[in-house]
């Protein structure tokens, strides 16, 4: 798989911010850019715990804070059943 690099920048005009809700609001931007990769399919959950800089843990309660499934969605029902009872 080849990698590409994507950056994305915009400029919103806003009233003076501090430096720390600035740095916040910048990690937020950053964590949904990359929480919606991994939604796509586009990056997988080690990727994205890695581009986070977080561990495998911290990117399960993240997945369930975006709301993604950490099952593959296009398993058919009796797959994952079977998955499931082989465990």
């Amino acid at each position: 798989m080849t990698e590409s690099k994507i950056e994305v920048k915009f400029t919103v005009a806003v009233p003076k911010v501090s430096e720390e809700h600035l740095a916040q609001a910048q990690r937020k931007a950053h964590e949904a850019f990359v929480m919606e990769l991994l939604r796509q399919g586009a990056i997988s959950a080690g990727r994205a715990a890695k581009l986070l800089d977080i561990d495998r843990w911290r990117l399960a309660d993240l997945m369930f804070v975006y709301d993604i499934s950490p099952f593959d969605d296009m398993l058919a029902k009796e797959e994952l059943e079977r998955e499931i009872a082989y465990l």
